[in-house]
């Protein structure tokens, strides 16, 4: 079937998302796996992708460990320093796709605040022609029903919809509902699909 919308995550699709990095970077690998290994910041981080509070999420989590309280708050405080930097390549077929009026869509696990504030610090996260995050639907990846928000929003057949995502556990929830699926190691490969699928060509894809 011919794809009709495309699909995008964000966290390492779009955005770099490697919050380890950014620790290491700021304290040290000893002392970043001492505060992973304590604390377990993914865990409050998906609470947030999940609907909780961004801010009172983290300074609670901050509160209850005091002994790594500024660097958790950090999570919060420091956050588009998490998220980065950008995938210009990525970035630039989202643009080539909508430049020739292919539907483009955002499926992320992503908090309500944190992704209001991220699209103040990145324009592109503006330019989805459909929104499906996590913290305004109440369920992140790889739940099906996020999925089926897509389904029911964008009134596509599930066969006529390309994902891409970097986590086999998101792409095999989407293809066992019948969406075409790449799974994205970098931006060249991603490009590569959208010209096998006829969606773009070479030249508009930049490879």
């Amino acid at each position: 079937m011919t794809v009709e919308a495309v699909v995008f995550d964000i966290g390492n699709v779009l955005i770099e998302w490697n919050p380890e990095r950014f620790y290491t970077q700021a304290i040290g690998p000893d002392r970043t796996k001492a505060l992973f290994a304590a604390v377990d910041l993914h865990e409050m981080n998906a609470r947030v992708d999940a609907g909780a509070q961004f801010r009172d999420t983290v300074y609670a989590c901050a509160a209850a460990h005091p002994e790594w309280e500024t660097e958790i708050r950090w999570w919060y405080d420091r956050w588009i320093d998490l998220a980065s930097p950008r995938i210009d390549g990525s970035i630039a077929l989202l643009r080539a796709l909508r430049a020739k009026g292919i539907p483009v869509f955002a499926l992320s696990n992503f908090g309500i605040d944190s992704f209001a504030y991220a699209q103040t610090q990145y324009a592109f996260l503006t330019e989805f022609d459909q929104f499906y995050v996590s913290g305004h639907l109440g369920v992140i990846k790889p739940d099906p029903a996020i999925y089926a928000h897509v389904e029911s929003g964008a009134g596509i057949a599930p066969e006529a919809l390309l994902f891409a995502d970097d986590l086999p556990q998101n792409i095999a929830a989407a293809a066992a509902r019948g969406w075409k699926t790449h799974l994205f190691t970098g931006w060249t490969g991603w490009a590569q699909r959208l010209v096998e699928e006829n969606l773009l060509t070479k030249e508009e894809a930049g490879i």
